[in-house]
């Protein structure tokens, strides 16, 4: 099999290096590119993991993932002890996860909670979910940051991690993020998600790692297109 192409050169990946310890690293994600190799192949971040072993034999490796069009931060495990560490503070919901959003219209209050199931709306695709009784139980916690003529800037805080969480629950309650192509409305402009900040309470008797990404250009170019430039994400 043909090893797939980095996206990324080796000075680019360091340059988004947010955060470097013993167990895990922390990177800045850009926009429009995969974080795996994909069933038909394609440039992916995991190719280019190998420039990040800093000394250790083997590459970093994935410990969550961010969908193709989402950035901000992305967090690897070092070596398999660290993944089986960060893999189960994901899944027991200790890993604190802030993501910024514009989203179409606006929701009728300051904050609030969706409380709504997700299931899969076809088995042949795994990815693509829907709102389901029968499904897994998933919350989101939502605030206001902004308010623009036609669009929101809010800040998304998961409290579960299923698939496409954010962009299902936004969509269901009427505010979908804006260039969504499957959950909203689509259109030119890319998706507008950011993961934000994440909080990893990754050593006993010490204070939780917490790493912030920076705003990406492109969405700060999207605010201000929407009417909400200067926005402030507190």
């Amino acid at each position: 099999m043909d090893e797939a192409p980095s996206p990324l050169s080796e000075a680019e990946l360091n340059a988004r290096l947010l955060y470097r310890d013993g167990l895990m690293l922390v990177i800045d994600k850009p926009a429009g590119v995969a974080v795996h190799r994909g069933p038909k192949g394609g440039a992916n971040l995991e190719a280019a993991f190998h420039w990040l072993r800093f000394g250790l034999p083997r590459s970093p490796a994935l410990a969550h993932r961010l969908d193709r069009d989402t950035s901000g931060c992305l967090v690897l495990g070092r070596h398999h002890k660290a993944l089986e560490k960060l893999g189960l503070l994901f899944k027991q919901g200790k890993i604190g996860k802030t993501y910024v959003s514009i989203v179409n219209g606006r929701p009728g209050a300051e904050e609030g909670l969706i409380d709504l199931p997700l299931g899969r709306r076809d088995e042949t695709r795994g990815w693509w979910m829907k709102v389901d009784p029968a499904g897994q139980s998933s919350q989101t916690r939502w605030r206001i940051l902004a308010k623009g003529p036609a669009h929101t800037l809010l800040a998304l805080t998961p409290l579960t991690g299923r698939t496409h969480q954010l962009r299902v629950h936004c969509a269901a309650m009427g505010f979908s993020i804006l260039g969504d192509p499957i959950y909203g409305e689509g259109g030119a402009i890319p998706l507008q998600l950011h993961a934000q900040k994440i909080e990893i309470p990754l050593y006993k008797n010490k204070d939780a790692v917490r790493v912030e990404a920076p705003i990406p250009e492109s969405f700060r170019a999207a605010l201000e297109s929407c009417g909400m430039a200067g926005a402030e994400f507190g």
